[in-house]
């Protein structure tokens, strides 16, 4: 498609699902301004847990706006050969509960995809269920760490092989599960997911403590679901034997795909974007809050707070100035950290980043992807083992870069090809369907102006 103002190589239906072609390159040129109110697809970490949360209740959960994406495409498929019967009515997701132990032996392996939240947090689920599944993805996937997951869940009594004794593809073999007290040592929602879903089935009450200040999406929709949960600043406990009631799941937007308009509407001058319904999760807001320190006109106002706060985000554009992030800050904008180093190259002075070494191991290592790429526009960056240091504001010039197949690294990029100098070539660009299938198709319609 043709734009006076922008240009990109495929449409958002393109991009959907297994109509995605193997190799993309978008082209993305420099635009006077955003503007528009963007509809913001579901949250993603809400998707995937309604979606499991509901296969474990006990009666029919109708979820309403669920995202549409190749990973959570990978938690339905999954779901679905463990024997869950999962319909699409329109914007609603129906899902048929089973139970706690009403999953039927899968006969294949079940194939996570590019996700590690699917995987890991099935094999919290499957750990205390009388079945055995073998666990695998797609080539990034099973280089990502999972004996983080597998140690906890091994101390509650649970079994499982892991290749190399770290990696998938792994097998989960159900056994019974007791109770533990154990100490987070990373800030990570997937590995506290994970346990929590375990103490489901364990005999006793679990106690997590330590690192427990990461999103808590879990902790909230098993409330909604009917499972008595205490959350107190120290500690998480869980009692097991506890059965899920089916209730209605809304799923509104998510911040990490509204964090791209966020950071367009900031940088480029005479900008002005409105967002409807986006979760306002105080653990998922840390680059909005980033982003206002560091100078941002962003205004949030939360209409509803239950079970997740939502409501309104308007931006315009502003000028900024370098921030450091410390490393509690990492957990609430861990995803947006390859974003916030694209807007810290227009921010005046220095911008630190450190305690964010989990950066390395997502879907790919993205401290060096984002280093590889901003070098190959003209920027700086002092890369460090936890994190980045830039200074700016500096000067972008458009080139060819690398998606690295990781989503984030696709949508940050074609941000700055928005205000670099010339034309700039996203490779692989239709690793964006992981998350967000029209992401391409909104970029289009907000640089239209």
């Amino acid at each position: 498609m043709t734009h006076r103002s922008n240009l990109v190589s495929a449409d958002s239906t393109t991009l959907r699902g297994a109509a995605s072609p193997s190799r993309l390159v978008a082209t993305v040129v420099p635009v006077a301004r955003v503007e528009g109110s963007p509809t913001i697809p579901g949250d993603k970490s809400i998707s995937h847990r309604s979606l499991i949360l509901g296969a474990i209740a006990g009666g029919v959960t109708e979820i309403t706006d669920i995202l549409e994406s190749e990973d959570v495409q990978s938690t339905a498929a999954c779901l679905q050969k463990l024997g869950v019967h999962i319909t699409k009515v329109g914007e609603r997701t129906i899902v048929n509960g089973r139970g706690m132990n009403g999953f039927s032996q899968a006969t294949n392996a079940l194939d996570c995809g590019n996700s590690g939240t699917t995987m890991r947090l099935l094999m919290g689920l499957l750990s205390g269920m009388g079945l055995e599944a073998e666990l695998t993805g797609d080539a990034s996937l099973v280089r990502r760490p999972m004996k983080r997951v597998a140690e906890p869940l091994r101390q509650m009594g649970a079994k499982l092989l892991l290749s190399r004794e770290q990696f998938a593809p792994l097998t989960v073999s159900g056994a019974p599960l007791k109770a533990i007290r154990y100490d987070l040592k990373i800030a990570s929602a997937q590995v506290k997911s994970a346990i929590l879903l375990a103490a489901l089935s364990a005999d006793g009450e679990t106690e997590i403590t330590g690192e427990i200040h990461s999103r808590d999406h879990t902790e909230r929709m098993l409330h909604h679901f009917g499972v008595a949960i205490d959350v107190s600043a120290t500690a998480i406990r869980l009692r097991g034997g506890q059965s899920l009631q089916a209730t209605p799941v809304h799923v509104p937007g998510d911040p990490s795909t509204a964090a791209f308009w966020i950071a367009a509407a900031t940088l480029l001058p005479g900008s002005r974007v409105r967002m409807e319904n986006v979760s306002l999760n105080p653990t998922r807001i840390g680059f909005i809050r980033a982003l206002q320190r560091m100078g941002a006109n962003i205004v949030l106002d939360v209409t509803s707070e239950h079970p997740e706060p939502v409501g309104r985000i308007e931006v315009r554009s502003a000028t900024l100035k370098g921030v450091t992030i410390t490393e509690a800050e990492v957990p609430s904008l861990i995803d947006e950290l390859p974003l916030l180093a694209v807007a810290a190259t227009q921010a005046l002075g220095e911008t630190l980043v450190e305690g964010a070494a989990e950066l390395r191991v997502k879907e790919t290592d993205r401290i060096d992807a984002v280093a590889t790429n901003l070098r190959a526009m003209g920027a700086e960056m002092e890369v460090r083992a936890d994190g980045y240091r830039i200074v700016g504001l500096q000067t972008l010039h458009g080139a060819t870069v690398r998606s690295f197949h990781d989503h984030r690294i696709a949508m940050a990029f074609s941000i700055a090809g928005l205000f670099a100098t010339g034309q700039t070539l996203i490779e692989d660009a239709q690793c964006v369907a992981i998350s967000y299938p029209e992401f391409y198709g909104t970029l289009a319609e907000l640089t239209r102006t």
